[in-house]
């Protein structure tokens, strides 16, 4: 079994040089007919965390959302752009907002294609899919590159978390909250979900505390298409300095047959991994302790070393977000701000994830400290 990857450089969000490099990225594994037939229904979902402009790199890109809306429309697809964003508790109230501020609105509406809510879904196997997925004959992803505080990457498998509707994330969180547990559901819904194609938005990528307002951004000036979400995470994983099979939903993946881990078994085509030639990414804290600490001692480990989210007062502007989205209701509001019970806390990092105003933190226990973690 063998998958290819197109990687193509791209210097900048110039709408020009985006289309011009998502069109041979993805004549270069075949052409986008190999992959979607004309006339069809395409559900594009790109990954939309929260309101925050372009320029902060949380979310995809509008232009590469445009780009791909007009490859699409060269075969006369009728399109559908949506998504789920992981905002906090009022999820249907505020996916307006999200859209707006992210620019994905002013794009769907100059391309003059429709923006839908995930507002009505399914139940497939043990969680609900929107029913988009129903309506349409196929599935367009177009994750962002980043980092994330819990499961290491968020690249291909990860942004099909966002097909889930509702605040059923919430409860997906709360009932599988270790990482090997989520990872699996991560996988569930890429067997449930296989999009037809993939387009990784890795022009500004994201490092450190990712995936929200904690993460440093770079220039990374790529963009990667396949239809191989597993081989997408593995050159991903690669890119950013770490074995594909640090990345466990990879790892869970390729253990199923779902799609091809080992970088030999993937044909690259366009830019080289050696000829990028980029630097290993900043790492999230928390992914430190399982790469720096000999397996057989993880577990004990884990009782000494600990990484949990930590108010910041000073960036709070006390919008709740964290509270309402916690899956373990552990977060209150106090005079000084909020305030964690961390016997409740699972250190999920979704209150990390959901803060628009960087107050919260990777906190580390004083053994993570002494050892260097």
């Amino acid at each position: 079994m063998s998958s290819q990857v197109s990687i193509i450089k791209c210097a900048s969000y110039n709408p020009v040089l985006v289309e011009v490099a998502l069109r041979k990225a993805i004549n270069a594994i075949g052409g986008i007919t190999h992959y979607v037939k004309s006339q069809s229904k395409v559900l594009v979902k790109p990954n939309l965390l929260m309101a925050k402009p372009p320029e902060c790199g949380i979310d995809t890109h509008p232009e590469v959302l445009r780009a791909v809306i007009r490859v699409l429309k060269d075969i006369n697809c009728h399109i559908f752009v949506g998504d789920s964003p992981s905002v906090w508790g009022n999820e249907i109230e505020n996916v307006d907002e999200v859209y707006r501020r992210s620019g994905i609105t002013d794009v769907c509406g100059q391309e003059k294609v429709e923006l839908v809510k995930f507002d009505k879904r399914r139940m497939r196997a043990k969680f609900p899919l929107t029913t988009w997925l129903d309506h349409c004959d196929y599935l367009i992803s177009i994750p962002k590159f980043k980092t994330h505080e819990l499961t290491l990457l968020t690249g291909a498998i990860k942004n099909l978390f966002g097909l889930v509707s509702g605040t059923f994330k919430t409860e997906l969180h709360k009932n599988y909250f270790q990482l090997e547990d989520f990872s699996r559901i991560l996988v569930d819904i890429y067997a449930e979900a296989k999009p037809a194609l993939t387009i990784v938005d890795g022009i500004v990528a994201m490092e450190g505390d990712g995936p929200a307002t904690s993460g440093k951004l770079r220039d990374l000036g790529i963009l990667l298409v396949g239809d191989d979400c597993v081989a997408l995470d593995s050159i991903m994983a690669k890119i950013m300095g770490v074995e594909p099979l640090d990345v466990l939903s990879t790892k869970e993946a390729a253990r199923r047959g779902l799609g091809v881990a080992d970088i030999n078994d993937i044909k690259i085509c366009g830019e080289t991994l050696k000829g990028l030639n980029t630097r290993p990414f900043l790492l999230p804290c928390a992914s430190r302790l399982q790469r720096r600490i000999p397996q057989p001692i993880i577990k004990l480990a884990k009782l000494l070393i600990k990484y949990y989210p930590h108010p910041v007062p000073k960036n709070c502007t006390r919008c709740t977000a964290c509270i309402k989205i916690c899956p373990g209701n552990c977060i209150s509001m106090a005079k000084q701000g909020i305030v964690f019970n961390y016997r409740k806390c699972i250190s999920c990092f979704c209150c990390q994830e959901a803060c628009p105003a960087k107050a919260i933190r990777v906190k580390k226990s004083l053994f993570a400290k002494i050892i260097g973690l």
